[in-house]
């Protein structure tokens, strides 16, 4: 009888794995994916624009028949840009909600812990997150919870260097550094001053303001003070625009230039004709050029010009990139096999945006170029 019990168990495990369903996450018929997003706050707008360009793409393969016969699930969780929510979230998204795989954080220090504390250790692979930093490119031997976060963008260290450069070819060298004292902000700091120190020069003031803060006195005081020629701002919209105001109120308008995350539709609507000649990085292509094949279909998938935005098109590469690694993963699917999936993505053309991992490299991409908001609030390149 215990035989007979045994050999029955033994059964019972044999064909969960083969259907799949002893994966977490993993059904016969759906594949649950988890994100953890700031939904509400200062920076909710952007986790907002990325939960519909996800969902709307998840809703499009899954009309087409899913992912090797399996329907995409996307649960989401609000954390609101803090560290403690997302840690929490994830560990909730992992244990509660089976997700198997992670896509779309956001956030420097949020996405860095939670990578260290929660879906490093337990395994879980995360695809894509609005962040540059080092931390989260660090070699694999240097941090084996690395080998969980493919990241689709490029870093803050190419961001600052392209926007360093630039100023210096316009003959600007007086650059003081405005940045947000968390993660993000310090790992912008560190970009611009290596980028400088190429050059034999460093920044001429830094001063920083809290994360979901707006209290930029302070920093404007210590950065007037210097007269600089430009300012490089690492904040998102809320701070980079009361920055900019403030700064203007002093009679001081040296030239703008922030990173990627600030979200450049966001900052023209908060600042308005304000944000008239403020420079920005940029990691994906540009939203309004339909000439580039992964564009063109970002655009038909939000259907609204009106809606395009820089977010919304990192969110869908974001996406993108991890359906195709689903679907290199094969039928059978488990977490390592995701893993190897992803590592044999070198490089895969998604239509004009190249992803390129390995067993030994997370950095998907390095694609930078710089924009600047014309008259009417326009984006141009």
């Amino acid at each position: 009888m215990r035989i007979f019990k045994r050999l029955a168990a033994a059964s019972v495990i044999a064909f969960a794995t083969l259907s799949g369903s002893a994966e977490p996450g993993v059904t016969d018929n759906s594949i649950t994916i988890g994100m953890s997003t700031s939904l509400t706050g200062p920076s909710g707008a952007y986790g907002l624009d990325m939960q519909k360009t996800i969902e709307t793409y998840f809703e499009q393969i899954n009309k087409a028949g899913g992912v090797n016969g399996r329907k995409l699930q996307l649960a989401v969780a609000d954390d609101g840009y803090e560290s403690e929510r997302m840690i929490a979230n994830t560990r909730s998204l992992i244990e509660e909600k089976k997700a198997f795989a992670l896509l779309a954080y956001y956030g420097t220090s949020p996405t860095t812990e939670a990578m260290n504390k929660v879906f490093g250790p337990a395994r879980v692979p995360l695809v894509g997150a609005i962040s540059g930093a080092a931390t989260l490119r660090e070699s694999l031997g240097k941090n084996p919870n690395g080998r969980y976060m493919f990241n689709v963008r490029a870093s803050y260290a190419e961001e600052t260097e392209i926007i360093v450069n630039q100023l210096l070819s316009l003959g600007l060298k007086n650059i003081a550094v405005f940045y947000q004292n968390d993660g993000y902000g310090q790992s912008g700091l560190d970009g611009v001053s290596d980028a400088l120190r190429k050059h034999n020069l460093r920044p001429v003031a830094t001063s920083t303001v809290e994360r979901n803060s707006l209290d930029v006195g302070k920093a404007v005081d210590v950065i007037a003070k210097s007269k600089p020629q430009a300012v490089i701002i690492v904040s998102l919209y809320k701070q980079t625009a009361a920055f900019i105001r403030a700064m203007k109120k002093v009679d001081q308008n040296p030239m703008f230039m922030t990173l990627s995350p600030v979200g450049a539709e966001r900052l023209v609507e908060e600042l308005g004709k304000d944000a008239r000649g403020v420079g920005i990085s940029q990691v994906v292509p540009y939203p309004w050029n339909d000439t580039v094949p992964v564009v063109r279909e970002y655009q038909k998938l939000v259907a609204k010009p009106g809606s395009y935005t820089y977010h919304g098109m990192e969110a869908y590469l974001m996406a993108r990139t991890l359906v195709e690694g689903l679907r290199r993963a094969g039928r059978e699917l488990s977490r390592d096999k995701l893993v190897a999936a992803l590592e044999s993505m070198n490089p895969v053309d998604l239509g004009g945006y190249q992803i390129n991992y390995s067993p030994f490299s997370r950095q998907g991409s390095h694609f930078v170029e710089l924009t600047v908001i014309g008259s009417g609030g326009r984006v141009l390149r």
